[in-house]
């Protein structure tokens, strides 16, 4: 019997796998720290919407800050973000990355699976796990949220943003304070959660 036809990879399976592996290329390229920090922060902000993210982990208190202090917050956010991603992703020089599916939640709205498969993994290791949920239309693409092996980054600084806010009188230059020095702290010594 003829087999099925292959399965064809969609467009936003194609943007994910062609731009993510080049993010990583970056990070494992030869180069100085500071050179592989400067490229991998273009690459990041030609393909993730970061100001989207940074309004959304906010939650309902974007709604209540002033322009001003909201600008403020997403230049905070966009640092933290540089560091965290940098981070998690320096850890994976030399893996590749494959794209195993997608599902279409609206015809702007795509979830991307993948994992990363390490040529030096042990037998039996399972590759991790990377989701991206992926907005636009062809062209026009960007990266909304990124969920690693399970944990969506968004939704989890949702929360933990939102415990801070209600700790510290709904003050969102607090906020950005805060998200100042966890970027520092997750520069100087890893610690995602910067606290």
């Amino acid at each position: 019997l003829p087999l099925g036809a292959a399965h064809a990879a969609s467009p936003a399976e194609d943007f994910v796998q062609n731009n993510v592996q080049k993010g990583l290329n970056i990070l494992t390229a030869p180069g100085s720290k500071e050179q592989k920090q400067t490229q991998f922060r273009s690459f990041l902000v030609g393909l993730t919407d970061l100001k989207r993210i940074a309004d959304y982990t906010l939650g309902p208190a974007k709604n209540t800050t002033s322009p001003a202090d909201l600008a403020a917050f997403e230049d905070a956010f966009r640092e933290y973000a540089f560091a965290v991603y940098e981070t998690e992703f320096e850890k994976y020089s030399g893996q590749t990355l494959k794209v195993t599916g997608s599902v279409e939640r609206k015809p702007d709205d795509h979830l991307v699976t993948t994992v990363l498969i390490d040529p030096h993994a042990q037998k039996g290791q399972e590759p991790i796990q990377v989701d991206f949920r992926i907005f636009g239309t062809p062209g026009h693409f960007s990266i909304g949220d990124i969920t690693v092996v399970g944990l969506d980054l968004a939704i989890t600084e949702q929360d933990d943003f939102t415990a801070f806010l209600s700790q510290h009188n709904n003050d969102v230059k607090q906020l950005t304070a805060n998200l100042e020095r966890r970027a520092e702290n997750v520069r100087s010594g890893g610690n995602l959660t910067g606290k």
